[in-house]
Formats: C-alpha cells, structure tokens, sequence
C-alpha cells in the first residue's frame, strides 16, 4: 500500500513516514502542495495524508484539486487547524477524515487501517479463460480469439485487459494502470496506453471507431463496459 504524504514541518514528516514505513507502507513524502500535486497526477496512491497549511498550495486547495479527476483515493487532513469551521470546510472539500495535531500515534494508525480496508476493492479471481460476446482471452497462455481469428496477446497487453476485465463496467484511473502493468521504473506516455486500447478495439471490436467494450474517458483513464 502507497501512501503519499504531505507535511511541510520535516521533522514531523519524517517521524510520520518513520512510523508509516514500519507498517509497512510505501511512503513517498513532500513538503508542498505543488510538488504534492504532480505526484497526485502520475502515481497511483491507496491513501494521502495533507496537511492544510502547505506552501505553494494549501491543503484544502490540494484536496479539491485532487478530487477533479481522482474520486476513489482516501483523503485524511492531519493539520493543527481544530476549528469546527476548519473540519466541516476540509470535508466539504473531499476528505474522508480529518485529525488534528497533535495526535495519538496508534489513532492515526487505526483510522489509517480502517479506511484504506473500508474503500480498497479486491480484485476479482478471473478464471484462466475470459470470454466476452465471442471473443476469449487465455491469460494463462496469453492466446486470444477476437473479431479477426486467433492471435497472442502481449505480456503487457495481457496484464492491462486483465486488469480492465476485473474492474469491468469502472473507470481505471492512469494511476492504477501506471502501478499495476508498468510499476514506477517506467512511465509510459498517456498515447502509449491510448495505444493499447486502439489495440484493444482492433481486436475485439466488430466496429473499432465506435467501440462497444472499450472506452477512454478524458481526464480521468479508462473503461471496459461488459453488459
């Protein structure tokens, strides 16, 4: 599990991701709201903890800024800020809890726990072989028959519609792509996975300019629509 975490007071940041790392999270810190947003963008993250007053961007700005293209990500404001007005205002935004400062340790944990457990969705356990209206897919063997007849699959062809399969009739943000086929060594372009949907839709699709199955939504990542 991926948590970023944003906290301009470094002492506090890295007694945090101290405690954080020893959970067992992933834990990629930054101490403003700039820097905090472009990570936002191009990494996949379970659960972010900001803090409201940030350089470059405040939290609150941070927050709604984030839930433009990113609904599913638990958001926590761990700030110094404990006016009733402040806590209503950070929900309001589109966090899902708000801690202030200074706080117990294990409380932080626990809350951390229970909403990462509240809102991650287990993959579902496809069978070897996937069929859709005609088509099939063998992600054991990586063979396939679409519209045109048999064919194989790439390695990375077949980890991406796996992934599409199983969140099926769901926007898969680029993020989640990014992590789950690719990892962080390489960051391919937003037009690489562009392409591999083309792809997607030359193979299963009876008319690849108007897609039955496969779907980019603009902004936000993509979508595999099984009825």
């Amino acid at each position: 599990m991926r948590i970023l975490l944003v906290e301009d007071e470094e002492s506090l940041r890295d007694v945090i991701k101290f405690n954080l790392e020893l959970e067992g999270f992933e834990v990629i810190a930054v101490g403003d709201g700039r820097r905090a947003l472009k990570y936002s963008k191009e990494q996949h993250f379970d659960l972010m903890l900001l803090d409201v007053m940030l350089p470059e961007i405040d939290g609150f700005q941070l927050c709604e800024q984030i839930r433009l293209t990113n609904y599913e990500v638990p958001i926590i404001f761990l700030t110094a800020k404990d006016a009733a007005e402040d806590r209503v205002a950070g929900l309001r935004k589109g966090a899902d809890d708000y801690i202030t400062k200074p706080f117990n340790r294990e409380e932080l944990l626990l809350r951390i726990h229970k909403l990462i457990q509240r809102t991650s969705r287990s993959p579902e356990n496809l069978p070897e072989e996937f069929h859709f209206d005609g088509n099939k897919v063998n992600f054991a063997t990586f063979e396939a028959v679409g519209v045109n007849g048999p064919f194989t699959l790439t390695k990375k062809e077949a980890m991406l519609l796996k992934l599409l399969i199983e969140r099926r009739n769901e926007v898969v943000s680029r993020q989640q792509i990014l992590q789950s086929v690719w990892g962080y060594d390489i960051y391919p372009s937003t037009r690489t996975i562009d392409n591999f949907i083309l792809s997607f839709r030359k193979y299963f699709e009876q008319d690849p300019k108007e897609p039955k199955y496969f779907h980019s939504v603009r902004g936000v990542g993509y979508k595999m629509v099984i009825e």
